[in-house]
This record gives C-alpha cells, structure tokens and sequence, in this order.
C-alpha cells in the first residue's frame, strides 16, 4: 500500500517533542492521523506544540518528561497507555549535544549528564516500550531512535557524544534481532547537521565549515527527518528493521575529493 493510511490511529510516543526533529516528527504523525504523547522537559514549548496539533484537527496529549529518568520513562509509558488504551510505537529522540573539545578536558559529570540522556533515556524508552507494545498487541509496532551520523562516522572533539550515538546504533540493532518475529520493527535515524536549535548562534566560520563539509551543500530539515519517521511507522516499512539511517546530504557516504568533469556542459 504505497500511502500512509495504515498510520493511521497508531499511537506513538515522541521524546524531545518541544523542539527540532521531535517536534516535526510529533507534528507529521499527528496530521497523518496518529495519535501523538509529547515528551519533553520543556511544558510550555510542549504545551505550545499539541495546542497547534489540536488546533489543526490532531490528537496529541503532553507529559512533562525528564527523559534522562528511566521512572520518568516508564510514568510516561504507562500515562500513553492510560489516555489511549495501548501503544504502537516509541521515538526516542530526546538528546543533548556535548562537544569541541579533546576527550581530557571533559569533566566526569559530563560524561553522565550526556550517557543518562543519550544512552540511558533510550535503553528506557525501548525497554518500557516493548513492553507496552507487546502487552497492546499492537499490530505493526515500532521502535524508532534518533541517533546521529556520530553514531556511523565518530567526530573529532565529541568523544562522549560519538560514544551514546554508536551505543544507540548498538541497542537499535540488537533489538531488531529480539523483537523481528514478534512484528516490532526497530530503526535509527542518524541526522547529519540539521537546522535546529543547536545551530542557533555559531559563529559564520563555524557554519561555513559545516556547509562545507555536507556534500549537499546545506543544512538538513527536521521534516526530512520525519518524513523517515513516518515511513518507518508504516506498513511500507514492515521488512525494514535493524537499519541505522542516515539523513546527512552524503557526509556519512564517504570523504570528499576533488574531481574534473569531462562534460560540464551538461550542467548548462
């Protein structure tokens, strides 16, 4: 069925649904006609996003939510199954960033400030949302992480960020293997650079070198991500499990070069 009717009443949960890649993931499966728990630490910017769900015929509930608590994973779970009787589907996409510099300058309560999010917070989710899944006999259930391209290709001055993302990658693979027979699919998203919040205010050389290094030349849409999310959620989707996916304009394909074109005229 090449449409998105099957989505259709499935409810999944969305982590980090106050801002970026969460929220256009919360938004893209609301107005595709699922059923939407918003996660986030954030409640007005929570709030603020199910009030425009609402407003344009969605269905979406908020729970204040530090993902970073595997007791406020599991409250989380359990108020999803409360409000809408079952569960279909969990994107883990709550994280934080930490980076710049060599590994001997980070400070240990970095180290667990970024593992308890990064690491931790989606152990929990997948764990308590198979959980659920399986309990609601879901029919077509999912486990979506949003991990990172740190998760395929490990970045210079992000060692802890890098080390979450390959765990991440880690869980989501593994997971496949034990959830395939029992019809629970289980794929990350790696995004590359992204226009969200964490670019607000570089510095112009910073952006340019990130321009640069993406082969497509720009910066990646949260939409782009949540259009994955939506297919991945599907029953177009049902054979595709155990897959990291990267969602970067080519930076995780491989190293630039330089090349001549032999006909360049083509471009003209």
């Amino acid at each position: 069925m090449n449409n998105f009717e099957s989505v259709k009443g499935k409810v999944a949960i969305v982590t980090g649904a106050s801002r970026g890649i969460g929220e256009a993931i919360a938004k893209c499966y609301a107005v595709n006609g699922m059923k939407v728990v918003c996660a986030a630490r954030s409640q007005e910017a929570g709030e603020a996003v199910v009030k425009e769900i609402r407003e344009k015929g969605g269905d979406a509930i908020f729970v204040p939510t530090d993902c970073s608590s595997k007791e406020q994973i599991k409250k989380l779970v359990e108020t999803a199954v409360a409000h809408y009787g079952k569960l279909d589907g969990v994107v883990s996409n709550a994280g934080i960033g930490k980076g710049g510099t060599p590994i001997h300058e980070y400070e240990e309560n970095e180290y667990e400030e970024i593992f308890d999010l990064n690491s931790k917070g989606v152990f929990a989710g997948m764990k308590y949302g198979a959980e659920a899944i399986l309990k609601s006999k879901s029919k077509g259930g999912f486990l979506i992480n949003v991990a990172s391209i740190a998760g395929l290709l490990p970045q210079r001055g992000q060692a802890l960020y890098t080390a979450t993302k390959f765990g991440v990658v880690g869980m989501t693979r593994a997971a496949a293997l034990d959830y395939a027979e029992h019809d629970i699919t289980v794929n990350a998203i790696c995004p590359g650079y992204t226009q969200t919040s964490m670019f607000d205010g570089i510095p112009e050389q910073a952006m340019q070198f990130f321009l640069k290094d993406c082969p497509a030349g720009r910066l990646g849409k949260p939409e782009e991500c949540a259009d994955l999310a939506l297919f991945l959620a599907s029953d177009m989707a049902r054979y595709i499990t155990g897959a990291a996916i990267p969602v970067d304009g080519a930076v995780s394909a491989g190293h630039m070069n330089v090349i001549s074109w032999k006909h360049p005229e083509i471009l003209q």
